[in-house]
């Protein structure tokens, strides 16, 4: 992908972001941002019993390429486990987002993904208490 392909390519996730908005009974659901940048992200999934993605959806505000690598990971984790989800790099990302165009603001193109890797580790870690531990609801 040369430069202005990526360019094209954020600007219509930019321009016609996929999965926007709200979810309802998400079993994630976190808000991050950049501290010192004005871009705030909220991620919202939730996971089938298969333990696949099911649903995903974000909102936010900020930058084109905040904007749109958001609108991007929610294509890219269709379908993922949460442990595959917390495997994605920001490496993995930012080459295909097109290094180039997005490597001068590192932070706000990986965003979305860390917001949403973080609350998929919580509920992974919740997931997997609850299955160790069921003797709490007994009481």
């Amino acid at each position: 992908m040369n430069r202005q392909e990526a360019i094209d390519f954020l600007l219509d996730h930019y321009e016609n972001p996929r999965n926007q908005g709200e979810i309802e009974h998400p079993d994630v659901n976190l808000n991050g941002g950049n501290p010192g940048c004005a871009d705030v992200i909220t991620m919202q999934a939730s996971f089938g019993e298969d333990g696949k993605l099911k649903e995903i959806a974000w909102d936010g505000t900020g930058c084109t390429i905040s904007r749109a690598a958001a609108s991007y990971v929610t294509e890219m984790v269709q379908g993922m486990s949460a442990e595959e989800i917390e495997n994605i790099t920001f490496e993995d990302l930012m080459d295909q987002l097109g290094r180039e165009v997005v490597m001068t603001r590192p932070t706000c193109a990986t965003l979305a993904l860390g917001t949403l890797k973080k609350g998929v580790h919580e509920f992974d870690m919740h997931q997997r208490a609850g299955k160790a531990d069921y003797s709490h609801h007994e009481h």
